[in-house]
């Protein structure tokens, strides 16, 4: 079988599995057997269960970032269009973590807080590639201004997320973010 086979086959299982049983409750044995491959093959493709899950992770962030610069409307107003985006990739993003992870168990666990870590570089090079990109953002915008405005907003909302305790604490520090942080963001990036 084709390595890029192999590697779709285990993210395809690990999907189902992760959906299943949780991510918590699926072992690697059991991912292994339920893809009909060795234990040893999955560390082949993979460092760790965290890594299956940030390839699975990723492939859902890049495919759902293509999907929201294709649907947010751009009427020549850089500031509304850049606003949305960004708002729309950290709320898919928190929705993500949360759904897929748990915020508990980021918080708590010292592998969890390492995997946070490359999925917040990760994130920040997928956005800052796709971005630079998408025609309309390149020409209006430098990459050391897009920089800026990502790493800002990553930054911003991931502290919330570590911070907040219940789901009202994240509706509320969205909605501040939105109207209280990010216009000033948007503003310092398109200036």
């Amino acid at each position: 079988m084709e390595p890029d086979h192999i590697i779709e086959s285990i993210k395809r299982t690990a999907r189902e599995l992760f959906r299943q049983n949780g991510y918590h409750k699926t072992s690697v044995n059991t991912l292994a057997k339920k893809a009909k491959i060795a234990k040893a093959t999955v560390y082949k493709y993979f460092d760790s269960k965290e890594m299956i899950l940030h390839a699975i992770l990723m492939d859902y962030l890049r495919a759902s970032l293509l999907d929201i610069l294709k649907t947010t409307k751009y009427e020549d107003d850089m500031a509304s269009f850049l606003a949305s985006t960004i708002l729309r990739v950290s709320r898919l993003t928190y929705t993500a973590c949360n759904e897929l992870i748990g915020w508990e168990f980021i918080r708590e666990s010292a592998n969890a807080q390492e995997y946070l870590k490359t999925l917040s570089e990760d994130l920040e090079f997928l956005l800052l590639s796709t971005f630079i990109q998408n025609e309309k953002i390149n020409e209006a915008i430098s990459e050391e201004k897009l920089t800026f405005l990502i790493k800002s907003s990553k930054s911003i909302v991931f502290s919330f997320a570590f911070t907040a305790v219940s789901d009202a604490d994240v509706r509320k520090n969205f909605i501040s973010f939105q109207k209280e942080i990010l216009p000033y963001l948007v503003q310092a990036t398109i200036l």
